[in-house]
């Protein structure tokens, strides 16, 4: 009976540290959504950006993308962000989609303008670069290599 008592402790103490370690987890991977204003960017390819994915300003993450959807007269895709409140984005601010790397996860990447006046809420990146795959950076580069025209 004395083993039993021994082995039910020795089992709620792993429990306790698993939930600990993934609390500790969860708050400092920062995957819970960002509550803010909304602004929206449009491109005309996201290349399997997905909602909940990052949005950041050199690195550090300012929001979250909530909607990818079609825009149904020019096809293009809309993607709707949340950004934190504290941040206030330049007018000209420019979107460009980010890699992780070959495998990693999609991001949408902030390049901050000069401008003084700022976006609203609900506002609209006026500009935005759209998503470059692998295969299209491999075909930029041979045709720079080939010196084609």
């Amino acid at each position: 009976m004395g083993r039993n008592s021994v082995e039910a402790v020795l089992g709620a103490v792993v429990l306790i540290v698993a939930v600990v370690f993934l609390s500790v987890a969860f708050n400092v991977a920062q995957v819970k959504a960002v509550k803010g204003y909304e602004v929206t960017a449009t491109f005309l390819k996201i290349g399997g950006l997905s909602s909940g994915s990052d949005v950041r300003i050199n690195g550090i993450k300012v929001g979250t993308v909530t909607d990818r959807r079609l825009d149904p007269k020019t096809f293009d895709a809309v993607v709707t962000m949340s950004i934190a409140e504290g941040i206030k984005l330049p007018d000209d601010t420019v979107a460009t989609i980010g890699s992780e790397g070959i495998l990693g996860g999609k991001f949408i990447r902030l390049k901050p303008g000069t401008s003084k006046s700022h976006l609203p809420a609900g506002g609209r990146v006026a500009k935005s670069e759209d998503f470059k795959s692998l295969e299209d950076q491999v075909g930029e580069i041979i045709f720079l290599a080939t010196g084609g025209t």
